[in-house]
């Protein structure tokens, strides 16, 4: 039996709307949700770490074929929960490392492989070169990394990455490989379907607007009261170091459900953007956690990401929506400053300010300083690359060129560039703030790459799905301009 809610005028938290149907879709997704629990709780670890990603990756298949609408929220989620689902697991069932867990929201979006194959031969006709030209990138860094995992790597470029103990295996080749092209590939895959950009527009939206407000929340109770598995997994993988915070009350640098501050970060820094471009009363609320949550992970280069994020928003804006955008910005901040300026929070977030004018004595610029010194020794002579397969440095660009060398880098940011250049005609679009706020994201995410990894991983998808929306946005408002009366193509739009 299908339970269907909608409200017959609009909702005051805004387009809510409660789905179940279809029902096939749901019952596969409730399933894997359902087993997941049971198992977890039962201490079934050592099935639940296969049958959870395997059930992710045929979910996976099943939404991506039948119901596609559906399928991009269920991997935006997947990126969201799956660390939070290791957690629970190894809370019960001891620790593992590495986890196959992991492997859950990489495995779904893999499928979208399938969309490059059909596209691939008339990319360059419908705009798609950036996309294949990065993803040639890291093809090559693919297969130089298969040869070294095979001959073995330069001592020197241990020293670089000061890894100990490294091991350059095929294993470590093909979860790097995973780390990297399942963001361009997704991101392909949203650009690609270019013709269903409004569903899109809409999915992502109530995504980011229900993640920001559950997100928030999750992260200042954990911040305030970490539950067991949070103290539990920070235990077992701060070891010595506690960069991540301690696992205890006040103690923690918050990260949600992710699996660190950084891609947390990242993420609150876009639905934080979204959800000014959203409307209703929900997302004042979300907004309001989703900042406190924001500024106690204690990452500065996503504090700056977001405020050029929301220059670039706010003035690309009508006139008009200004206005309304500074009514949402009081409205946020009357909820959300006034706690920032109290314990237990005042203190923490004060003194990282702080440590922004006073960088000379910071531990953790001084530790970056001396391995971005280190990688700038060696990245000239980069030409052929070390292939994927080493561990990822914090600099997106200088884990580029180590590991593509200038031979696969010079693709990668060829790509990149191609998108820069393409970037500021979708802000010209001033009907749309959705697309102005991914636009802005796109741009703020670009501004954080010196300082993290934007390119690999969840911090990848945030990156390249951004981009691939406002592409596809802009691709569909240029044909609705010189078509306006052509149809949409049909296409199954459950959701």
């Amino acid at each position: 039996m299908s339970y269907t809610k909608t409200p017959s005028r609009r909702s005051p938290l805004g387009s809510f709307r409660l789905s179940l149907q279809p029902a096939p879709a749901w019952t596969a997704i409730l399933a894997l949700a359902v087993i997941t629990l049971l198992g977890s709780l039962a201490g079934a670890g050592s099935i639940m770490r296969l049958l959870f990603p395997l059930g992710a990756f045929a979910v996976g298949v099943i939404l991506y074929r039948r119901y596609p609408i559906l399928y991009l929220g269920f991997v935006w989620w997947l990126w969201f929960l799956t660390a939070w689902v290791r957690r629970i697991i190894d809370v019960r069932s001891g620790w593992v490392e590495p986890s196959p867990v992991l492997l859950a929201p990489f495995l779904a979006t893999i499928v979208t492989v399938a969309t490059l194959l059909r596209y691939l031969p008339k990319s360059y006709r419908i705009g798609g070169l950036p996309f294949v030209l990065s993803l040639t990138g890291v093809v090559y860094a693919v297969l130089i990394g298969v040869i070294n995992s095979r001959y073995g790597l330069d001592h020197t470029i241990i020293n670089v990455i000061a890894a100990d103990n490294l091991t350059y295996t095929l294993s470590n080749v093909i979860l790097r490989a995973l780390d990297w092209a399942t963001p361009i590939l997704f991101s392909f895959h949203i650009f690609a379907n270019w013709q269903h950009y409004p569903e899109y527009r809409q999915n992502i939206q109530r995504v980011f607007r229900w993640a920001v407000l559950i997100l928030g929340v999750y992260g200042l109770v954990q911040y305030l009261m970490p539950l067991e598995w949070d103290r539990f997994w920070l235990a077992n993988v701060a070891g010595g170091n506690f960069s991540f915070g301690r696992p205890e009350p006040l103690g923690m640098r918050v990260f949600s459900t992710m699996n660190s501050a950084a891609p947390f970060a990242q993420m609150m820094v876009a639905g934080l953007i979204l959800v000014l471009a959203d409307q209703g009363i929900l997302r004042i609320f979300g907004a309001g956690f989703g900042f406190i949550s924001l500024l106690l992970t204690l990452v500065r280069a996503a504090w700056g990401g977001w405020i050029l994020g929301f220059l670039i928003f706010s003035s690309s804006l009508k006139a008009k929506l200004q206005m309304r955008l500074i009514v949402t910005v009081l409205a946020v901040g009357i909820c959300a400053f006034p706690l920032t300026a109290v314990e237990p929070f005042s203190t923490v977030i004060t003194s990282r300010v702080q440590s922004i004018t006073n960088v000379q004595e910071d531990v953790s610029f001084q530790e970056r300083t001396a391995s971005y010194n280190r990688a700038l020794s060696a990245a000239p002579y980069q030409y052929l690359g070390n292939g994927l397969g080493l561990p990822g440095l914090d600099s997106a660009f200088l884990d580029v060129i180590l590991q593509m060398g200038w031979l696969g880098g010079i693709p990668y940011f060829g790509g990149l560039i191609l998108i820069l250049l393409k970037l500021p005609q979708c802000l010209k679009i001033k009907s749309d703030p959705f697309l102005i706020a991914t636009t802005a994201i796109s741009f703020a995410s670009f501004g954080m790459l010196i300082f993290n990894n934007v390119f690999a991983g969840i911090q990848g998808v945030l990156f390249w799905s951004f981009i691939g929306i406002s592409f596809a946005g802009h691709k569909y408002y240029q044909q609705q301009r010189t078509a306006p009366h052509t149809e949409s193509l049909p296409m199954n739009l459950n959701q």
